[in-house]
């Protein structure tokens, strides 16, 4: 049984670093958001409090429905051109995916979406000729899923946050009117997922295989540390100071960045204007700015408020404004409706 759209509802995005969990006044906007709270990854009471406390509907087995964002390790979101003529083929697209995303299609659950609108590629027209392939493994689908039920969410939308983020991200452009292409940035633990966004949809896309575990070495050799998991605990705790050896720590990173974007403008005649990193948490924001200071751009900034007035989403007075940072861009790309403009699934 489902909530009616009269009830107020419930939006939950599992992200590495926090995870955030929002009620609104309905199901469909327009709406407040009425509440908005943190709880740390893998806690489960906190997570089950925080349910609590939004005092929505349960059903009869005591489960809390809710819209899920996720984001798994595994998780493939690429723009890749296509061989149109070949599409009739019934083993070109797992002969595509096998090449271009190195990965086995027999046990990944994908979609073939439009790189401007986000709504499913029309496989019949197929007109036109880059694709973007979004998915991740069966499994990890299957123990998300069941971890969800055991933490009492009944997920009724299971969706990709980058998807979300990404679809919110083009709108906003669209919103400010924004002239230059944006570097959006996953900055997860063993990886960064980089993707070029502009009002126009995903233009680019590419994992690159350096991610905060690749800075640790950095640190514990800068700052003289006896062993790795100290140098962890230290960069992860907000007790230091990392800017000024920022740029030795990200080193590597933005090699593999300049030859992604190097290729892009290349290829465009476009030039980068501004970064996003959408992900990491606040105390590591001095990252985010070390980035864009070594690429040479700007750090967008985001009037969340603003953007969401527009997709008529209303916060809440006890909502605060100012926390409603980029980092924020899956959650309510979440729960936005677009027309005809944005990457959404």
């Amino acid at each position: 049984m489902f909530l009616s759209t009269k009830s107020k509802q419930i939006f939950v995005d599992f992200g590495d670093h926090v995870v955030l969990v929002s009620k609104t006044s309905s199901e469909r906007t327009p709406f407040v958001v009425e509440d908005i709270r943190e709880c740390p990854p893998g806690d489960e009471v906190a997570l089950a409090q925080a349910l609590t406390a939004m005092q929505t509907q349960k059903n009869a087995g005591g489960l809390t429905h809710a819209n899920c964002a996720i984001y798994t390790s595994k998780r493939v979101i690429r723009k890749i051109p296509l061989d149109t003529k070949r599409l009739k083929e019934p083993t070109y697209l797992n002969e595509l995916v096998g090449t271009q995303l190195r990965i086995d299609p027999e046990k990944y659950t994908m979609a073939l979406l439009n790189a401007v609108d986000g709504l499913e590629y029309d496989m019949v027209k197929a007109s036109q000729k880059d694709a973007i392939f979004c998915g991740l493994p069966m499994d990890d689908i299957n123990v998300i899923q069941d971890r969800l039920l055991t933490g009492g969410i009944y997920p009724e939308r299971l969706e990709l946050g980058t998807l979300a983020t990404i679809g919110a991200l083009v709108d906003y452009l669209n919103f400010t009117q924004a002239k230059a292409p944006v570097l959006m940035l996953e900055i997860d633990a063993d990886s960064t997922n980089s993707y070029i966004v502009t009002p126009t949809g995903l233009e680019a896309s590419r994992p690159i295989f350096q991610g905060l575990e690749a800075m640790i070495p950095v640190v514990q050799a800068e700052l003289g540390l006896k062993d790795a998991e100290s140098a962890r605990k230290l960069f992860l705790s907000n007790a230091f100071d990392f800017t000024g050896m920022g740029p030795a720590l990200v080193k590597k990173l933005i090699r593999e960045l300049q030859s992604f974007i190097g290729f892009y403008e290349v290829q465009t005649g476009q030039s980068i204007g501004q970064i996003v990193c959408t992900v990491l948490p606040s105390k590591l924001g001095w990252i985010e700015e070390t980035i864009a200071a070594q690429l040479g751009v700007t750090v967008l900034k985001i009037d969340m408020s603003a953007w969401l007035q527009t997709r008529q989403i209303t916060l809440a007075d006890s909502v605060p404004v100012a926390a409603q940072d980029a980092r924020r861009f899956g959650l309510f790309g979440l729960m936005a409706q677009y027309g005809n403009h944005a990457l959404n699934s």
